[in-house]
């Protein structure tokens, strides 16, 4: 075991209060702000940091405007760090920070950081489900939503170019012990950290034929904190990019946001989660992007007569 979950990931933005407005409506702790930027926390550690697009110690953008530079990953112990640092050194420039983090660019030209992770283990409120014959909240009535905070950032889905598209998820998988879980030929290639059980840790997308974010995932505790997540951000002025639905490749119920940072974040719940006897799946043709989304006849000002 190495690289056990996504340790932080670091936007340049034009604008630093608004997106950690936009992070703290979504659930995230303000962990620091100053004049160099400002950093969140999910509720087991990770970071989302925000920087000035004028840092000129970030990695080069490969997008315009705001987006993100670098995924720093985290590793399980300094041992395996330095051995990693190694193994990436062998063809590329390395840097290694005061703090032991080790930064470099992956193939595409973004940000690839490594450093020892800092898990907290949060207690988590968990209700349970009731259905016929799988009772698992008796005598246990709901309580009215409270806010929602996401518990981890899950995966990152970054898009790159068709050109060399063999070669940049090589890395991640020949080079840092990724395992592919769904290869998608005319898309992209889902992948799983060699520490993580979530069916993916990173998605390479292919598909749009250009680098740039896609978006970031953070798991909530249930269903209902997908919905009531995405609720409160639209009810804060934030724009949905994706409504209610359930992935195939992973089997999440997800709702997306338009992101200020770039790209669209999304809260993910009961994801699929894999081990070393999951096959990796080659898709031919793509399949559907989800297996539900939340249909209605009620949107816009149509109404129907009441029944």
């Amino acid at each position: 075991m190495t690289i056990i979950r996504i340790e932080r990931v670091v936007y340049a933005v034009d604008d630093v209060p608004l997106c950690t407005r936009f992070f703290e409506d979504f659930g995230l702790e303000l962990a620091a702000a100053d004049e160099s930027g400002a950093s969140l926390a999910t509720a087991t550690g990770q970071q989302i940091r925000l920087r000035p697009d004028t840092d000129a110690g970030l990695p080069a953008p490969l997008e315009a405007g705001n987006t993100l530079r670098e995924v720093v990953w985290g590793v399980d112990s300094a041992e395996n760090l330095e051995r990693l640092r190694a193994e990436l050194a062998k063809d590329r420039e390395v840097r290694v920070d005061q703090d032991g983090s080790v930064h470099t660019l992956d193939e595409t030209g973004y940000g690839l950081g490594l450093a020892v992770a800092d898990a907290v283990e949060p207690e988590i409120e968990r209700p349970g489900v009731n259905s016929h014959g799988a009772v698992t909240r008796l005598n246990r009535p709901l309580d009215p939503p409270g806010r929602v905070r996401p518990l981890r950032l899950c995966h990152v889905a970054l898009n790159i170019p068709k050109d060399g598209r063999e070669r940049a998820v090589g890395l991640y998988l020949d080079r840092l012990g990724f395992h592919a879980t769904d290869v998608v030929k005319p898309m992209g290639v889902f992948m799983r950290a060699p520490g993580d059980s979530d069916q993916h840790t990173m998605l390479l997308c292919h598909r749009p034929d250009r680098a740039g974010v896609n978006h970031t995932a953070y798991e909530v505790a249930s269903f209902d904190e997908v919905v009531n997540g995405a609720n409160h951000m639209i009810e804060s002025g934030w724009r949905e990019a994706r409504k209610l639905g359930r992935h195939t490749i992973g089997s999440n119920v997800f709702r997306f946001l338009h992101a200020p940072c770039g790209g669209r974040v999304e809260y993910a719940a009961d994801m699929d989660r894999v081990d070393e006897a999951y096959p990796t799946r080659v898709h031919e043709q793509t399949p559907p992007h989800h297996l539900w989304t939340l249909q209605t006849n009620r949107d816009g000002e149509h109404h129907d007569t009441e029944h």
